[in-house]
């Protein structure tokens, strides 16, 4: 034992400088205490003591002297690591470029400073956005009937149109010096979220001018004269604008899209110009059918050399408005039965002049550059914003549904069976609303969140689909018979189309999350990737020493820091938060050490191989993805005051992502691709095994007890959509009802009891409401709650039907009667 022992103090004393990320020079120093204390302890081996003096001498003189490291370690190792350097294409070149860090690299630490997020301002509304929220954007949704939209005309009624051009709802991100709003990211984000609420349609509407398209590349890139000149006819919906981006053969691909500019000569407003000769073909353009001012994405080309020595110049942005000749607008997509104006559009050698490029010639072949700002900024609000109004709106009615809908005397709420769904659809919006308002708030601190944005249009989508799945459960009949009475049904038929655009959700998930995080979220792998490729090969070494070698401290730190938050369960160390939340602080620094360890081994041990592992990919950034969205989730509570009202849907919330987190990881080490790593790795991750549950039914119970009865937690995690109970809105009307169903149950059960154990014989049920009034059992005032419980529940319950030619298609039948022959005979 004696002979151990200096080891196992050198050991405990290396551990401990590795949990505090101490410096060499420091480990040093208390390595030498340390073995100077053994030294002068009787029992303790002196030989072991000098042996282990030895190992620290031999680790940290070359690491100390930079005349030895540099030679010896630093220099060799560069050369390994441009080795296995993964190569990157220019798509992901230009990615990281654009892209910009805020609080998700401090995720890949190992060590966040949770300060940094709790000290973020609170996300709020000016009071000009306030009153846009309560003016303009409450009448808007007023104004909606959407079994109409969808059913009746296929498009926004004219006076919709109307309403929402004069009050510049094209133009919330448009400065005010070009006639816009110029709102807040976060402004944006309620604007869209109050939308979706109410109808998909509307809000696709409006967010897609508003997200990326010729008003937000303007306002970026465009020159003077092209900002003067469309900005403020954009703001006040004179042009209505669409972006072709995507077309047939480039999809997810969009830097190999086939569509071409060559440069030539042309004629453009009776003047012999300098410009470009296109070709496209785009589909699935949002807007295009009505679009005035279309945005083109396309690759551009000098084969004759007119305004450089470069032939390919790269893809670039152009401007076409929609009469320049050779435009074709195609007829319109029906995405799912939600039609919102959508279609394919097309031309062949359209010239338009080189003023037409968005930012003029100099922004030539940039425009991959251009588009990957702009939608890190875009997918940050629209679709997270459009899962967050479905999914908050959807909680609430369903829980006011799932209190009002009676089966078998009892409120279909209170089985456990629909418990459990019910705490789904409120946990999983309570994530959401923190998701989708962290990503518009890191957009309103100036960053450009590649990669938060990706993480929130992937599982705001996924996770609002999963809830309007619940939904359809929970209210059964009432979702699937579709008519003006229906509040779920257009979602549930919609919910795919968010997952497939602004790129697929497995594409999202499996290439961007983890692919762009590991590199432009981690603190040192950028650094020596720009130090190793550095042409000035002494400042490259200088920076690649400084970088390698912290990064091997910070590795060693993720290492420790993973064994000991395994075995202690992450129950000790300092942690924000009050009593409630600092436990969950702590187990968040454990998974991101967790996460940075594994994204280390895993860059280290496959390289450039790593990118084309899309499943081990994929799971570490599910990993990524749940550790922001809690911290997200977090920052909310503490934001709104730490309410204990909110705690069971912050619980629920967080315990079923740390339950994914360890799945995940579990997935990721089965399935390493060196499995030896792998073995190693889970014993450093999970040396006592997975502990994580997922929520329990106590917890799942406490929170569909939210849902289905008037509190301060359900009217925050409501706060933000339309809750109006107007004509149009069915499920504003159920969510009305709540309060009186609840006043009326005591008085239900009174009288159920009495129809037992009274006798009364009356077989309608007026009449046995008028027995019971006879017999005393009921008062004449509970006799009309019950008469109005009565009739709530019915309005809550019923469904519409319809005359055949109601549901047969009017577009059909005004076809020429020998087209419409023909189709019918198909």
């Amino acid at each position: 034992m004696s002979i151990v022992l200096p080891f196992l103090a050198l050991l405990l004393a290396s551990a401990f400088a590795a949990y505090h990320r101490m410096r060499l020079i420091t480990w040093t120093i208390i390595s030498v205490a340390v073995l100077a204390i053994c030294w002068f302890v009787p029992y303790i081996n002196q030989t072991a003591t000098i042996v282990a003096a030895a190992i620290v001498a031999v680790i940290a003189v070359p690491l100390l002297l930079p005349f030895i490291r540099k030679p010896l370690l630093t220099a060799p190792m560069m050369k390994v690591f441009r080795k296995v350097l993964p190569p990157l294409s220019q798509t992901e070149r230009i990615a990281l470029e654009t892209g910009s860090v805020g609080f998700e690299g401090e995720l890949f630490t190992g060590d966040p400073d949770w300060n940094i997020l709790l000290n973020y301002p609170k996300p709020q509304l000016t009071a000009e956005e306030q009153a846009f929220m309560d003016g303009p954007v409450e009448e808007l949704c007023k104004m909606v009937n959407d079994w109409e939209i969808t059913h009746v005309h296929a498009d926004l009624p004219p006076e919709m149109w109307a309403f929402i051009k004069k009050n510049r709802f094209f133009g919330m991100i448009i400065p005010k010096q070009y006639g816009g709003l110029g709102f807040s990211a976060l402004a944006h984000h309620k604007v869209i979220q109050k939308l979706a609420s109410v109808s998909s349609v509307v809000s696709s509407t409006v967010g897609v001018p508003n997200s990326l398209g010729p008003g937000e590349l303007l306002n970026h890139y465009g020159t003077q004269e092209q900002k003067d000149q469309y900005l403020p006819r954009l703001a006040d919906g004179r042009e209505v604008p669409c972006f072709g981006l995507t077309g047939p053969f480039a999809g997810s691909d969009a830097t190999s899209i086939p569509d071409y500019g060559i440069v030539c000569h042309g004629e453009w407003n009776g003047e012999r110009v300098l410009g470009v000769r296109l070709t496209f073909d785009k589909r699935y353009i949002t807007l295009a059918p009505v679009a005035t001012l279309i945005g083109l994405a396309f690759r551009m080309y000098d084969p004759d050399k007119l305004i450089g020595e470069t032939r390919d110049i790269g893809i670039t942005l152009g401007l076409l408005p929609r009469e320049t000749a050779g435009v074709e607008v195609g007829r319109r997509h029906f995405p799912l039965n939600s039609p919102f104006q959508n279609g394919p559009i097309k031309g062949k050698d359209v010239f338009i002049p080189l003023t037409q490029l968005i930012g003029g010639a100099a922004m030539a072949g940039k425009g991959w550059n251009m588009l990957n700002e702009c939608l890190a900024v875009g997918r940050s609000i629209t679709l997270p914003s459009t899962g967050s109004g479905g999914a908050k709106a959807g909680a609430v009615i369903t829980g006011a549904y799932a209190r009002i809908r009676k089966q078998f005397g009892l409120s279909v709420g209170r089985f456990e069976g629909v418990e459990e769904a019910l705490a789904r659809i409120g946990g999983k919006a309570y994530k959401i609303s923190a998701l989708a308002q962290a990503t518009a708030a890191a957009v309103d601190r100036g960053d450009v969140p590649s990669v938060p944005s990706a993480i929130a249009k992937y599982h705001c989508t996924s996770m609002s689909r999963e809830v309007i799945s619940d939904m359809m459960d929970v209210i059964g009949g009432k979702g699937i018979i579709l008519g003006p009475r229906n509040f779920a049904g257009r979602s549930w038929q919609a919910a795919p189309i968010a997952i497939t655009v602004e790129g697929a959700n497995i594409m999202t998930r499996s290439l961007l999350i983890f692919g762009q995080g590991a590199i432009l979220c981690h603190p040192w792998v950028m650094k020596e990737m720009k130090a190793a490729q550095d042409p000035d090969r002494k400042a490259g070494l200088q920076d690649f020493d400084r970088s390698l070698f912290g990064h091997i401290r910070y590795g060693i730190s993720n290492a420790v820091r993973s064994f000991w938050f395994g075995l202690t369960g992450a129950r000790f160390g300092a942690a924000p938060g009050d009593a409630y939340t600092r436990r969950y602080f702590r187990k968040l620094d454990r998974y991101s050490a967790n996460l940075a360890l594994m994204a280390d081994i895993s860059m280290m041990t496959l390289g450039g191989k790593l990118k084309f592992k899309e499943s081990l990919s994929g799971r570490l950034g599910d990993v990524l993805s749940h550790v922001y969205m809690t911290s997200a989730m977090l920052k909310r509570y503490h934001d709104e005051g730490a309410p204990v009202a909110d705690q069971p849907l912050l619980a629920w919330g967080f315990h079923d992502s740390v339950h994914k987190i360890e799945e995940s990881l579990s997935a990721a080490l089965r399935n390493f691709p060196i499995r030896p790593i792998g073995w190693l790795m889970w014993l450093l991750i999970f040396p006592l095994g997975r502990r994580a549950e997922a929520p329990g039914d106590r917890l799942s119970r406490r929170v569909a007890a939210l849902l289905m009865a008037p509190n301060e937690a359900r009217d925050r995690l409501a706060d933000g959509v339309f809750m109006t109970p107007c004509e149009n809105n069915p499920g504003g009307r159920i969510n009305s009802y709540l309060a009186k169903a609840i006043m009326a149950e005591p008085v239900e059960r009174k009288f159920l009891k009495a129809l037992k154990s009274k006798g009364i014989e009356a077989l309608d049920y007026n009449k046995q409401l008028d027995e019971a009034v006879a017999e005393g059992v009921l008062t004449q005032d509970e006799r009309s709650l019950l008469e109005e419980l009565r009739a709530i529940t019915l309005e809550a319950i019923t469904v519409d039907d319809f005359d055949t030619h109601e549901l047969r298609s009017a577009g059909y039948y005004d076809l020429p009667r020998k087209e419409a022959g023909s189709q019918q005979a198909a």
